[in-house]
């Protein structure tokens, strides 16, 4: 489960300490860091939480590696706790260095405690480096984590929007990825026995056009952003 689309180590174990270096400059021309998209997420996650009235305690970060968005989860207000899986060992060593943090615990799928539910799963850009034939195991995975009418925030890169293949294409990891649409990827949400409650877009706008992302939120149904989210509850 969740191994990369290319053979059963996770190659991300020879990206970890390379990672941010390497993501950095596949980004460049955006005119922002990856914290800034780091933030911006958690930021839109919690508002939509928010709008469907979801208070989670307990989150989980699915694909962490280096852990770059858990900071950010834990300022969603109530949660408590944060939990960072990904199958990369070498990554959760890198992240562990950076957060050294009580809330926080590490961990690969495989250390999961049975007992152990969440209340809200988030993804960033994971499922685009999952083989097709393994996407709705790992939904699945997800799912049994959450607990009952828990949240799933899941974020991939938007294969319709002209500058996203072409970043990804800087990227040494993201190169011969398999990207989702947004269709396939409330499809598969769906099938996995979710509720998907909202789907948006966002980062339409590179630094050099700021002065447009006022009218995001606007823009955010049409499903052109670099990014989207579907937000699901568990059924």
């Amino acid at each position: 489960m969740m191994t990369d689309r290319r053979d059963s180590q996770p190659v991300f174990d020879s990206y970890a300490t390379e990672y941010e270096d390497a993501l950095a400059k596949g980004i460049a021309l955006s005119g922002e860091s990856s914290d800034y998209f780091a933030y911006h997420r958690i930021e839109l996650t919690k508002l939509y939480l928010q709008t469907l009235g979801a208070t989670p305690r307990c989150a989980m970060d699915f694909g962490c590696g280096t852990g770059n968005s858990v900071p950010h989860l834990l300022s969603i207000p109530n949660v408590e706790q944060v939990i960072g899986v990904d199958p990369s060992v070498a990554s959760l060593q890198v992240a562990a260095q950076k957060l050294q943090d009580a809330r926080v615990r590490w961990c690969v799928p495989d250390d999961w405690t049975s007992d152990q539910r969440v209340d809200l799963a988030f993804c960033n850009g994971v499922f685009h480096h999952i083989l097709p034939e393994s996407r709705q195991e790992a939904l699945q995975w997800i799912r049994d984590r959450l607990s009952p009418g828990g949240y799933f925030a899941f974020w991939e890169n938007n294969p319709w929007n002209p500058g996203t293949r072409w970043v990804m294409s800087r990227i040494p990891f993201d190169r011969d990825a398999i990207c989702l649409s947004v269709t396939e990827s409330r499809h598969r949400i769906e099938q996995a026995g979710f509720h998907v409650r909202i789907t948006r877009s966002a980062f339409y706008f590179p630094k050099a056009f700021k002065w447009l992302r006022f009218a995001e939120p606007v823009l955010s149904q049409v499903p052109l952003g670099a990014q989207y989210m579907v937000l699901a509850e568990k059924r």
